[in-house]
């Protein structure tokens, strides 16, 4: 097991429990955010080799191998020299015995892998054991030595058992939808490193990194066969044109977050500062675009990664404040804002804290990280 403590070096986290709604919402609506009153940090998020940068948080449907069902999986994006895109491990906390084990550790370079490797948001687990992620690779930190990334295959042990890359496989950045039905599987994640510069290369009506309307959101069917890892059957991109950019605080901004309800995907435009829905998701030949807006501005500040609750709703993690914001997809309303992170060494205060998010599969709140201290939290009642 490894020997993972809170590290003093990395700060104090400072977790407030204020909670803010627009307008009355009714009793019936639970609210997921009004029953949640408590942040306990669980476990860090460092790994032996120093990879930091908490990105992904996974919840296992299954146990299989050295993984328990429950257990909370995490990846790092930066390796100990805490440059951006060059992340390899993954870590494995287990609630009930509350240890934290290293799942698997990549070394930085892989020929098959194209760039190398930086553990991003879009990770999933499925229930016949497979772990998939994926990586966008950095050599400097930034996206000028950006590589167009793949994703990995690893086997309920932590081995590498094969890898995917392609032309549709382009800087793969968001937290994974999922439809798993066992010898078939359905992966949704966005894609968000076409053509995107370095960040030096600046719009000058803004001064900021300059826009690329080229990001996708992928659908991939997996074909699970009862030995060996799953097999790619297709890939269609279901939306296109979306934002992305260059950014040399948080590597690039580009879709984040993903969830699927019913038929329909919703997916966080951050640059935007929006919600979009993308009908028919997992039948649709093609893509739809940009999608529909759902839900824009007011609460949301850079939303991130997405979680569907059950009561239909959704939450969004915050990038540019340490806010969780719920909302209803259905009518597009922001229904409450929860600070989960109130660090007030940003500004405002948790800004670049928040990435991941999963509810818990008890329904008893959600697991998040924090990435100013490298911690794995979760909201409880």
């Amino acid at each position: 097991m490894l020997n993972i403590g809170r590290s003093s070096a990395m700060g104090v986290i400072a977790c407030a429990v204020g909670l803010s709604v627009i307008g009355a919402v009714p009793a019936r609506a639970q609210n997921v955010l009004e029953g949640l009153h408590r942040h306990p940090t669980l476990t860090s998020t460092i790994t032996d080799n120093g990879d930091l940068n908490p990105y992904a948080v996974v919840v296992a449907p299954a146990s299989s191998g050295k993984i328990q069902k429950g257990d909370v999986l995490v990846d790092n994006f930066n390796n100990s020299s805490n440059l951006q895109g060059t992340g390899g491990t993954i870590i494995d906390f287990n609630p009930s015995t509350r240890s934290t084990t290293l799942f698997a550790k990549l070394p930085q370079h892989l020929p098959q892998c194209p760039g190398g490797i930086g553990l991003t948001t879009a990770m999933t687990m499925l229930s016949s054991g497979w772990v998939i992620v994926g990586s966008t690779p950095s050599t400097d930190g930034t996206t000028a030595t950006k590589g167009n990334g793949c994703f990995l295959v690893f086997d309920s042990n932590g081995q590498l058992a094969t890898i995917w890359s392609g032309s549709h496989i382009n800087g793969p950045w968001g937290n994974m939808a999922v439809i798993d039905n066992g010898s078939k599987a359905t992966l949704f994640v966005s894609m968000s490193g076409y053509d995107l510069p370095d960040p030096s290369k600046l719009d000058p009506a803004t001064g900021l990194p300059v826009v690329i309307n080229k990001a996708t959101v992928l659908r991939i069917q997996l074909a699970i066969p009862a030995s060996g890892p799953p097999k790619v059957t297709s890939q269609t991109v279901i939306a296109s044109g979306l934002a992305q950019r260059a950014d040399k605080d948080v590597f690039l901004i580009g879709p984040t977050g993903l969830a699927l309800i019913g038929g329909t995907l919703y997916v966080s435009d951050a640059i935007e500062n929006r919600i979009i829905a993308i009908p028919d998701a997992a039948t649709r030949g093609g893509s739809a675009g940009a999608g529909r807006t759902v839900t824009k501005d007011g609460l949301l500040q850079r939303p991130l990664a997405l979680a569907a609750t059950g009561s239909g709703h959704i939450l969004a993690c915050n990038g540019k404040n340490g806010q969780v914001v719920e909302f209803d997809p259905a009518s597009g309303k922001q229904l409450a804002a929860q600070w989960i992170d109130s660090n007030q060494a940003q500004s405002p205060p948790g800004n670049g804290d928040l990435f991941g998010l999963a509810m818990a599969p008890d329904g008893s709140g959600f697991y998040y990280v924090e990435d100013d201290t490298n911690m794995l939290a979760k909201a409880t009642p």
